[in-house]
């Protein structure tokens, strides 16, 4: 059973079609991998699978059951997180604050005054364990608009997984990177666990066929190819997208 199903999809915005009956699924515990040229509907299609926009037609499932009227927020409860291409943080928090926010989103806990809920132990205890295991712990303190740029996408990933969820939607977690943040980054989201499958868009080649179990590549809207990285490096008509034909998908 796929954990996330997406069915002949469409959506437009006036004359311009975005998505043309895409479809795609992404197995428990897969590493499924979106490429294509800039303007294909890679983001697009993201923001139509977490109801950023609803779409013309077709159906998105998570777990069987139809999720493509339901709220961001909802999706969050039911196991999905993302990450966006531009930090969607808080710059002139800390670290550990920013951190703290999202545990108490996970938790649903509501606003008391008379009792702060950045002191409850279960906030303090998950803060950091997260600032340990991801080696933040000198940065705890310091305010995230004074991060690199690779430790605040770093920050991102990390508060979306925050969220204990059963998939991770990840736009473009490597853009805008040095080569040595890219390669920690690609060398982080290798190691996540199984239990969390993953839904990439991504643009290095090198993080592509290094994380990926599967690609599907999208082309002005529609889905032209899903298969193995063996199966799309070797795949003409992807050559001829990216290349015009001749030259080689690296690894």
């Amino acid at each position: 059973m796929s954990l996330l199903r997406v069915e002949k999809i469409c959506k437009s915005f006036k004359t311009l079609r975005v998505l043309n009956n895409v479809s795609l699924d992404v197995q428990p515990g897969e590493r499924h991998v979106i490429i294509g040229p800039n303007g294909a509907g890679k983001t697009s299609l993201f923001n139509a699978i977490t109801n950023q926009f609803s779409i013309d037609s077709g159906k998105i499932f998570l777990e069987e059951r139809e999720i493509n009227k339901l709220s961001s927020h909802h999706l969050v409860h039911l196991g999905m997180s993302r990450t966006f291409q531009k930090n969607n943080l808080f710059g002139n928090l800390t670290t550990e604050e920013n951190i703290h926010l999202a545990l108490i989103a996970k938790k649903g806990y509501r606003f008391n005054v008379f009792s702060p809920l950045v002191k409850r132990s279960d906030i303090r205890q998950e803060t950091e364990e997260i600032l340990q295991q991801w080696n933040l712990t000198d940065r705890r303190q310091m305010k995230v608009k004074n991060l690199s740029y690779g430790e605040q996408r770093l920050l991102e990933v990390l508060l979306a997984l925050a969220s204990k969820p059963k998939i991770l939607l990840l736009d473009e977690p490597t853009s805008g990177m040095s080569p040595a943040e890219t390669q920690q980054t690609s060398e982080i989201i290798q190691k996540l666990p199984r239990s969390i499958s993953l839904l990439v868009i991504e643009h290095d080649m090198e993080v592509v066929f290094a994380i990926a179990d599967r690609i599907t590549v999208l082309h002005h809207g529609e889905v032209i190819l899903s298969g193995s990285p063996e199966e799309v490096r070797n795949n003409e008509m992807v050559k001829e997208i990216y290349f015009g034909g001749g030259a080689k998908l690296h690894a």
